[in-house]
């Protein structure tokens, strides 16, 4: 199930807005069994989510946080930019093809 934030940031980039958490979206926690839901909702120009529209972005959502898994996973395997720079100028196809195994081994959804 994807988080309500994520869902919250896919909603807002729909409609051409940013969602930051630390300013215009406060999400809060009771720790009541309920889970997260917004406390606070001061997107310029963008109303409030309905709990439907929020569910609408479920699916999104889980593509979105499992491709930045992969993208997380891709970026430590690849490692340094300078050591990659190093491996380009030294023998780029074998840098090609350490990079096309590890999008291969990485597959986004």
């Amino acid at each position: 199930m994807a988080q309500l934030s994520t869902k919250i940031k896919l909603y807002c980039e729909a409609n051409s807005k940013v969602a930051d958490f630390q300013d215009n979206v406060i999400l809060q926690d009771d720790s009541d069994g309920k889970g997260p839901y917004i406390k606070e909702w001061k997107v310029d120009g963008l109303t409030k989510p309905t709990d439907e529209q929020i569910a609408s972005y479920e699916t999104a959502g889980n593509t979105e946080e499992s491709n930045n898994t992969v993208r997380a996973t891709r970026k430590e395997a690849y490692g340094d930019i300078g050591e990659q720079l190093d491996e380009i100028y030294k023998d780029i196809d074998a840098w090609k093809a350490r990079i096309k195994k590890i999008k291969d081994d990485n597959p986004k959804a």
